[in-house]
């Protein structure tokens, strides 16, 4: 899923992480080492905790390019499910990346 969105990459990917949090399961944070001067990279994760005990599954990445004049571009894709849990949270991150998208785009 590709849109443009109005914002700076850093001013998207906060607005981002805030939204993940609030929905409880999931996590996205920006990967400094897959990020450059022009593009912020975001990991989406989903969150499973018990006791101590915290595992993080990739559902997939984010990227945000700057096309300047206060615009972003933002590429979705999901990573590709191995099972059928991960496939429930394939489906978890699908509706995540569309309610993004919903919050975020630009209408035409």
């Amino acid at each position: 899923m590709e849109f443009t969105a109005t914002g700076s990459p850093r001013v998207l990917s906060s607005a981002i992480e805030q939204y993940a949090t609030g929905q409880g399961s999931l996590t996205a944070i920006v990967v400094p080492w897959e990020s450059d001067r022009l593009t912020l990279s975001m990991a989406v994760t989903a969150v499973k905790s018990e006791g101590w005990a915290i595992e993080h599954t990739n559902l997939g990445t984010i990227k945000l390019t700057d096309l300047g004049n206060d615009l972003t571009l933002v590429d979705i894709a999901a990573a590709e499910p191995d099972h059928e849990e991960k496939q429930k949270l394939a489906a978890l991150f699908d509706r995540f990346a569309h309610q993004i998208q919903s919050k975020l785009k630009i209408a035409p």
